[in-house]
């Protein structure tokens, strides 16, 4: 499929962005490596906004697995409320787009005059987050998202300790990623137009997932359709699910489930059945529908988050243009003090 078919899609910089993130790998390996033989208690993944959402599928696949204790954490608030298992023999990571969220800017600093191993994913070497942390790892400017590098340090983390089979296989297959992932964008381009030209006008979405795509879930939710879109939304753990929000259902409810290939698919499969019993508005976007050619199949459930952000960036494309609303667009956010 020529690139001018996908909708506001750089091919040429999408692969050479996801391309530099697994390119990472020997220095992700170098750092893991180094950490192991030092010696350190837990780690923690911290972010701001979509930043720390992206961090769970990483607290989860930790918890799943591992005896490290591993925690997700908003970095205003650590600033505020303190940890107190955060001290010298910790590790924390941060990831940055952009290389200058304040909140996390603040949370490095805090951390590192607590004695913490501070670690940066960004795509600018000498922004002010590459520039705070002891270790930065840096990609391609504006590469999004950091899961390929957090599935490389945290797989070959737990590899390390025992935790988790197959690393040198897994890590050797996420080389095809560029065209993995481009693939995924060509097929998703016309489900992705008619999703948007059949909500166009709809002001209020439903959203449900679970697992490592839990946090996808709330980042599209938070990040998308409220701060790029100015759409009201529900988001709700599909564990959760039937306590509380389910209430808010009508016929005419735009539900979007997000669905995956962990453990946790049967309660997002409970869900989905529900819903379709009440609403005539029910959109699954599931990554079984995606072959991945060259991910094992003890693997694919690991790609979930990787693969509908990609998804997903084609819908918020095809939003853009239904609704005339540029992505871009701020009303608040680093645009006004707060």
């Amino acid at each position: 499929m020529l690139e001018t078919t996908i909708l506001g899609f750089d091919e040429a910089t999408f692969r050479t962005q996801t391309a530099s993130a697994v390119a990472l790998r020997p220095q992700i390996e170098e750092v893991v490596d180094r950490l192991q033989e030092q010696g350190f208690a837990n780690l923690f993944l911290i972010g701001a906004g979509g930043t720390y959402a992206a961090m769970w599928p990483y607290e989860h696949l930790a918890r799943r697995g591992s005896t490290l204790p591993v925690r997700s954490v908003i970095a205003a608030e650590l600033i505020e409320s303190g940890d107190a298992t955060l001290g010298s023999d910790s590790v924390a990571i941060f990831t940055s787009v952009s290389g200058t969220t304040d909140d996390s800017l603040r949370a490095i600093e805090y951390c590192k005059a607590r004695g913490v191993t501070t670690i940066g994913f960004t795509g600018y070497p000498e922004s002010p987050i590459a520039q705070a942390v002891d270790i930065p790892l840096v990609s391609e400017p504006k590469t999004w998202p950091f899961d390929t590098q957090l599935l490389l340090f945290m797989t070959k983390l737990l590899s390390e300790r025992g935790e988790f089979e197959g690393y040198e296989k897994f890590a050797d297959e996420l080389a095809g990623l560029p065209d993995i992932l481009v693939r995924v964008a060509e097929q998703a381009e016309p489900v992705a137009s008619a999703f948007a030209e059949a909500h166009a006008d709809a002001d209020y979405h439903f959203l449900v997932g679970g697992g490592n795509l839990w946090g996808f879930t709330y980042l599209y939710s938070m990040c998308i359709l409220e701060e790029m879109q100015w759409l009201r939304t529900t988001r709700v753990h599909s564990a959760e699910f039937f306590h509380g929000s389910l209430e808010l259902l009508e016929p005419d409810t735009s539900v979007i489930v997000f669905q995956g290939e962990d453990e946790t698919r049967a309660l997002t499969d409970r869900v989905e059945r529900f819903v379709k019993r009440v609403s005539n508005d029910v959109t699954v976007f599931d990554t079984k529908d995606y072959e991945l050619e060259g991910i094992s199949p003890e693997f694919r459930g690991l790609l979930a988050p990787l693969v509908l952000d990609t998804v997903m960036g084609r819908v918020s494309k095809h939003l853009e243009r239904v609704r005339d609303h540029s992505l871009d667009l701020r009303r608040y956010y680093r645009v006004v003090e707060y």
